[in-house]
């Protein structure tokens, strides 16, 4: 009997020192954003995340840590999956073009005519060669999410036509595109972390930002901003990235499911984006802004020295740009 309950000990104490090593032996990715947690992005990371555990049986991990947990500014987040500190994360292609400047030709301005043609481009080709272009920064390029089509808010007056931009002062990525676009139009543009913006715009530091109507409303912009204009000048995707040598150490079974979950994820992610939008231009009015709608044309006849300038800079653009248009 003593014999028993020694036996019986002896493989308890095994269970134990074992039930550590166990869990040791899941891989645990974190995978970052700067937005609040109840933003797409963070729906999306969380559907990528649901997709990997149930793929590998448990046996990676995707933590998500939202709301700048990791990092305040998205090129924070970049630098740190570089350095392996972050996994993945999901940010906007401005300050990935200053790793990768073949990106930022889908910051153009205009660029995108509606969400099926975005589709169609990120999906596709074009939007493949561009995530395959992020290993020249040791980053891998799963699969695009999107934050959506951008729009200005401001603090002084209506924005209804290119001349009212004229002296303000609008706080926009650090992207050559968005700010040689915001100059086009007469305003001063000036490049801003994000984390610092609700308070520059509260001091009137500035006068205004732009950014799509799911960040506008899950940051509570209409506390800080009279006027939005929905302008759609910008399209603004969302990669969502991985560490490179990360991704490599991966086995190759794991690789191709991180990929098919990250379009899985970034499907998902988007019709949440474009669900939500009328819904929240409707709560902004009700919070007290005054929603204004623009000629597009007219700004987009404003806008074309900016094409100009980035194709005498970076002339592959001109061919992906014909390519994109071919996708209408």
């Amino acid at each position: 009997m003593k014999r028993v309950i020694v036996l019986a000990a002896v493989l308890a104490l095994v269970i134990c020192l074992a039930a550590p090593q166990m869990a040791l032996a899941k891989k645990t990715l974190k995978l970052a954003t700067v937005t609040p947690a109840h933003h797409a992005y963070n729906d999306g990371a969380r559907e990528f995340a649901r997709l990997i555990k149930e793929g590998t049986g448990g046996e990676v991990i995707v933590k998500v840590y939202p709301g700048g947990q990791l990092g305040k500014g998205e090129r924070e987040l970049l630098e740190g999956m570089q350095v392996g500190t972050i996994d993945l994360a999901i940010t906007s292609t401005g300050p990935i073009s200053n790793f990768t400047p073949e990106m930022g030709v889908l910051d153009l301005p205009f660029l995108f005519v509606s969400p099926a043609h975005v589709d169609k481009v990120l999906d596709g080709p074009v939007g493949m060669a561009l995530l395959n272009d992020m290993s020249k920064a040791r980053l891998k390029g799963l699969a695009f999410m999107e934050n959506g089509f951008r729009h200005f808010t401001n603090s002084a007056k209506p924005l209804t036509k290119p001349e009212d931009f004229k002296g303000l002062k609008f706080r926009t990525m650090e992207n050559p595109v968005h700010l040689a676009s915001v100059r086009q139009l007469g305003a001063q543009a000036t490049p801003m972390s994000w984390g610092e913006v609700y308070t520059s715009l509260q001091t009137k530091v500035i006068d205004g930002q732009e950014n799509p109507v799911a960040i506008i409303h899950a940051n509570k912009m209409s506390e800080v901003q009279k006027y939005l204009t929905l302008s759609g000048h910008f399209y603004s995707p969302s990669p969502l990235t991985m560490n490179l040598s990360k991704f490599k150490s991966l086995k190759p079974e794991w690789q191709k499911l991180f990929v098919e979950a990250a379009l899985k994820a970034a499907a998902f992610e988007r019709k949440v984006i474009r669900d939500n939008e009328v819904k929240q231009i409707e709560e902004l009015k009700k919070w007290g802004m005054e929603v204004n709608t623009v000629d597009k044309e007219i700004f987009i006849q404003a806008m074309k020295p900016v094409y100009a300038q980035f194709f005498n800079q970076y002339p592959s653009w001109k061919e992906m740009v014909k390519q994109i248009n071919a996708a209408k």
